[in-house]
């Protein structure tokens, strides 16, 4: 899911991260334009078709500008 969500942000011009968690969930950082931020959102909801999405929780903050690309962290 990762690979897919980095593409994706790219494509949408959306600037942060993706990793995955101990846990085994995938946490993301994004900032961008709010269509692209929830365009972002939808994909992550239903994710590709060898995605096992159990849930998605969201929380929105101000923007830090500190960006410069989408990447995966490992």
């Amino acid at each position: 899911m990762r690979y897919y969500t980095k593409q994706y942000a790219i494509k949408l011009g959306v600037f942060g991260w993706v990793a995955n968690k101990p846990d085994g969930s995938v946490e993301i950082v994004a900032e961008g334009e709010e269509e692209a931020l929830m365009k972002l959102l939808s994909f992550c909801k239903t994710g590709t078709k060898w995605a096992k999405i159990a849930r998605v929780t969201e929380a929105w903050e101000d923007a830090t500008e500190s960006y410069e690309e989408f990447r995966i962290i490992y």
